[in-house]
């Protein structure tokens, strides 16, 4: 009799992981190549472990955490990594004539034949999660070739410049291996920083910074140096700060690397931000808005004049929500021109310039020819000084919409930081429609996150808002997450929308404490009641919430 296997999709609704309305759209939406399970990962709809263990149900094949897994390393050298790499698989151990693989995809019957040719083995698969994979890849296999690049680098001199540019060398091999060890890892920044005696290379993921390696200070030079030519940088320059910018491919994903050097007091400090250019978001859907606020997000970008401002500190998202805003408004029938410092992403069909202050153009300079180019909508990278806050606001009044960041506290202070660079009241109240204050939290696992009745403390922080809570989502840590008990960042927001009771108080100099409570009567939702709201659907935690938001 004939083993019928059951189907992912049917699996997944029967356990409760996902409806029949989800599943049906993925189907209709997915492309044809496109395996179910990866539509539905991209769709957030899943998450990888989940996944894995449905797999596990439907094919009869374990599944393994590769998590403090006891791996034999006398099997690195059976699987090269390159092949390792590139068929997303892991050695676990040997019995007798038969060797057990862990796979991201345990039906790639090519891999299993090739990997048993080559190794002479029975292959026995089982599945783990892509992440899982990497973090060992990078682990073990880079674990053993890093030592080896250390006892090959040379000292370095002026005779060995030309190290810096061979692609076989053991610097720039170091280099590579820490790019693509951070991208994996999904590392928004990598930090080179200079001690007295050593290195501290840190990866920031999910917006916390860690450390990664421990370098000898010798190395300090080569690193430097081989960083600096990959980003054009004068590299016999180490007294005054230097940007550049890297257009790389690491494991054959297109990367953007903005490049900047620091001199301390010992030595340059690197920190390379990285713009995974497969991985941004376009999607205004998936910020985080919750309803009222999108819809009052896009009441106001779908005007047809005016400012809208989104503020908060730097590396809070603001960059992402632009684009997304302008990926909606961006149509054959309109004209977007960007004056930006730098350009992040580039976005099919908008004109994007890039602000050179060497050659004099600055924001104020690009806006002012972008007026000229017949723009509908005009995307300002940063509202810093009077000047470019004036002719923003000329553009606004003479039927342009204009998008822009600033960098205050909340959307009220933005208010008032515009009037305390000079700007007169009465352009403010003409132009402004709206502004937008965003942060960035930290998601809960949703691997391992467990449900815990709420402390009293944190009841008292909801009451004061107006909420009550019993329950909180909270991670207990695992392989997904690296034991953090947080995986990805979501936004939280604050929509402000001016209207003319707000205008009347700026008009007459009136105080961000008069400007507030207008907005608490308009129903304005504020930056930690958004967060509150997103710790009572259980996607974060009140410590991350506070972190980033002030209870009053």
């Amino acid at each position: 009799m004939a083993i019928v296997r059951r189907r992912l999709g049917d699996i997944l609704i029967e356990q409760g992981l996902l409806t029949d309305e989800d599943l049906q759209h993925t189907l209709k939406e997915k492309k044809p190549e496109q395996k179910l399970g990866d539509a539905l990962l991209q769709r957030g709809l899943i998450t990888e472990q989940q996944l894995i263990e449905t797999l596990e149900v439907q094919l009869g094949i374990p599944h393994v955490t590769l998590f403090r897994y006891p791996f034999d390393p006398n099997l690195f050298n059976v699987v090269p990594k390159d092949f390792a790499k590139r068929n997303m698989l892991v050695p676990l151990k040997t019995e007798g004539d038969r060797l057990y693989v862990a796979m991201a995809d345990p039906m790639d019957f090519i891999t299993i034949d090739d990997l048993r040719l080559t190794t002479g083995f029975q292959i026995e698969p089982a599945i783990a999660s892509n992440d899982d994979i990497l973090r060992t890849i990078a682990k073990y296999y880079d674990e053993e070739s890093y030592d080896e690049l250390l006892s090959d680098l040379p000292q370095v001199t002026e005779q060995q410049q030309e190290e810096l540019t061979d692609l076989d060398a053991p610097i720039v091999r170091l280099v590579n291996q820490l790019l693509s060890n951070a991208i994996s890892q999904r590392a928004s920044d990598i930090h080179f920083d200079p001690q007295e005696g050593r290195i501290l290379v840190r990866y920031r993921i999910d917006g916390t910074l860690r450390t990664v390696r421990t370098l000898p200070k010798i190395m300090q030079a080569m690193i430097t140096a081989r960083i600096k030519i990959m980003a054009n940088l004068d590299i016999t320059e180490n007294r005054l700060p230097q940007d550049g910018r890297i257009k790389t491919t690491v494991d054959f994903r297109p990367i953007d690397l903005r490049v900047s050097s620091l001199p301390t007091v010992f030595g340059e400090k690197i920190v390379m931000r990285i713009l995974d250019l497969s991985n941004n978001l376009t999607d205004i859907n998936k910020l985080g808005f919750n309803d009222i606020n999108m819809e009052r997000f896009m009441k106001e970008i779908q005007k047809p004049n005016g400012i809208v401002l989104i503020s908060g500190p730097t590396g809070s998202g603001k960059s992402s929500t632009l684009y997304a805003a302008m990926n909606r408004l961006n149509s054959e029938e309109v004209n977007i021109i960007t004056v930006e410092d730098p350009v992040e992403y580039q976005l099919e069909g908008i004109n994007q310039i890039q602000v050179n202050t060497n050659v004099g153009l600055t924001f104020a300079a690009g806006l002012r020819s972008i007026l000229r180019q017949d723009p509908d909508i005009v995307m300002v990278g940063e509202i810093r000084d009077k000047e470019t806050a004036e002719i923003s606001i000329r553009a606004s009044l003479t039927g342009h919409l204009v998008l822009s960041t600033i960098h205050t506290n909340d959307s009220v202070a933005s208010v008032t930081r515009l009037m305390d660079m000079g700007v007169e009241p009465f352009l403010v109240t003409a132009s402004l429609n709206a502004v937008v204050a965003q942060r960035l939290v930290r998601r809960t696992c949703r691997d391992c996150r467990e449900i815990e009745q709420a402390t009293e403390a944190e009841r008292e922080i909801f009451r004061k808002r107006g909420m009550d809570i019993d329950i909180i989502s909270r991670g207990k840590g695992c392989s997904q997450c690296n034991m953090t008990g947080y995986r990805g960042r979501m936004a939280i927001h604050e929509v402000l929308v001016v209207d003319e009771e707000m205008k009347t108080i700026i008009n007459r100099g009136g105080t961000s404490k008069e400007i507030r409570e207008v907005a608490i009567r308009n129903d304005t939702i504020f930056l930690i009641d958004d967060g509150l709201m997103k710790v009572k659907e259980g996607m974060t935690t009140p410590e991350e919430v506070l972190r980033v938001a002030m209870v009053e």
